[in-house]
C-alpha cells in the first residue's frame, strides 16, 4: 500500500484497496482542519479511533469521540477538525465507481486550497 502522505492538517496512509473501495488512516494534528469540501463519485464513513473529531456534514456539526462513526453521502458537503490537544485518528473508507484524490470539490480551506 502507499506510504504516508503529509498534509498541512496532518497524514494519511492507505491501508486496504479493492476495485470499489479504499480504506485510509487520517490522523488530524491539533488544530488541523480538512477542507469543507465533496466528491461527486464517492460515499464515504469515518470511524474515530482516537481523539474527537469535530464534523460538519450539510451544515450540521457532529462531535464524534472514539469508536463513533459518521456516513458521508455523496455530493454531501462535509468537513473534519480537531479543536483539541491530542491527535485524532480516523479510519475513513470510500466507495464509489470512482476513487481519487481528484473528486474533490473544494469550498472553504483554511490553507488556501481553494
Amino acid at each position: 500500500m502507499k506510504s504516508l502522505v503529509n498534509k498541512p492538517w496532518g497524514s494519511y496512509k492507505i491501508i486496504d484497496q479493492g476495485k470499489n473501495y479504499l480504506v485510509k488512516k487520517i490522523v488530524v494534528k491539533p488544530g488541523g482542519k480538512l477542507s469543507l469540501q465533496s466528491h461527486n463519485n464517492r460515499h464515504e464513513h469515518w470511524t474515530v479511533v482516537s481523539g474527537i473529531a469535530e464534523v460538519e456534514l450539510d451544515e450540521t456539526k457532529f462531535k464524534l469521540e472514539s469508536n463513533q462513526f459518521i456516513y458521508i453521502p455523496k455530493e454531501s458537503k462535509h468537513s473534519l477538525e480537531n479543536k483539541y490537544k491530542e491527535d485524532l485518528t480516523i479510519i475513513e473508507v470510500w466507495y464509489g465507481e470512482k476513487l481519487s484524490e481528484d473528486d474533490i470539490i473544494r469550498y472553504e480551506d483554511i490553507y488556501g486550497r481553494v
